[in-house]
């Protein structure tokens, strides 16, 4: 039994929607060579249980695609699928376009990224993908290390992506957000866990469905703040939603990925309160996994075409 060639539900734009070309990632990246082995369906692949194994894919992605030749994480950091991680961006383009005459606006739109990771990864896919400029905030000092040295390490890089600290704990955008800033959207992906114990079981979960039941590293990695965080990403996000109304007019879109369906009524009743002018739930796909990003503005239709036509 032979798998789909395509994986035809990521966006359309989506460069990972065929598989995986292991000959051409290969020729481009010789390193990943060690780990190409033939599955039990008879075609290339990598061992998806296999952390290094996945970190030099996401090399070989990066470096092929998007042109990123040196890309390193440290160890015990989440390394991200670049396929899914490309489908929010695709999609956020999308609905940056519908304010702008149907036509994805490039260039000029900066973009703060909560909580970027020593991955950086969606700055990196952004800002090729569409030239956009990127603010990365990072609580995390080692994390914080690893995303400036990609960046100084890719020529070019630094002139479309900065990074800022986050110096408070329990902030998202105070102290990272200066006065004099105006940024058209806003991403994250929050820690959706509630717990160390709920991310080790969902980390169980994920090897059982490659087949596999160990008590082994987490495949993707992951820091405590990466993963978890008191209240799961209802709680991160509720926050996210109580900053942003000190920051509405600074920002076209808030958005913010969200895991778990169940959790949009709580987040749009917090919306509401929080007098959101506009909700969006923008549903996305990748393989069987269901997921959604949730946008709000403090603008109304023609503000948000104004302020993203500037």
């Amino acid at each position: 039994m032979k798998k789909p060639a395509e994986k035809n539900v990521l966006h359309p734009r989506n460069r990972h929607r065929g598989r995986y070309d292991f000959d051409a990632l290969q020729a481009c990246h010789p390193a990943l060579a060690p780990f190409v082995q033939v599955n039990q369906y008879g075609d290339e692949s990598v061992d998806f249980a296999d952390p290094a194994a996945v970190k030099m894919l996401n090399q070989a992605l990066l470096h092929h695609y998007y042109q990123i030749e040196h890309w390193a994480i440290p160890d015990g950091f989440l390394t991200p699928p670049v396929p899914g991680r490309a489908d929010y961006l695709h999609h956020l383009a999308d609905l940056l376009a519908e304010d702008h005459q149907s036509v994805i606006p490039r260039n000029n739109i900066n973009v703060l990224d909560i909580g970027c990771g020593a991955n950086c990864i969606y700055p990196l896919i952004g800002h090729r993908e569409y030239e956009w400029r990127f603010t990365g905030t990072e609580s995390n000092e080692q994390a914080m290390k690893a995303a400036n040295a990609i960046i100084e390490s890719n020529p070019g890089l630094n002139r479309g992506i900065r990074l800022r600290r986050q110096k408070e704990s329990t902030a998202i955008f105070r102290g990272v957000v200066h006065k004099n800033d105006f940024y058209h959207v806003s991403i994250c992906n929050p820690p959706f866990h509630a717990s160390a114990s709920d991310a080790r079981q969902g980390s169980q979960r994920k090897l059982r469905n490659l087949g596999l039941d160990r008590n082994g590293p987490l495949n993707f990695g992951g820091q405590q703040d990466e993963l978890w965080c008191e209240g799961g990403e209802t709680a991160f996000i509720s926050q996210m939603i109580n900053e942003s109304i000190d920051f509405a007019r600074q920002f076209v879109w808030f958005t913010s990925l969200v895991s778990r369906k169940e959790n949009l009524p709580a987040l749009r009743d917090a919306l509401e309160e929080a007098g959101a002018v506009q909700v969006r739930i923008v549903d996305m796909a990748q393989g069987q996994k269901q997921s959604r990003f949730i946008a709000w503005s403090f603008y109304d239709k023609p503000a948000r075409s104004r302020l993203l036509t500037k």
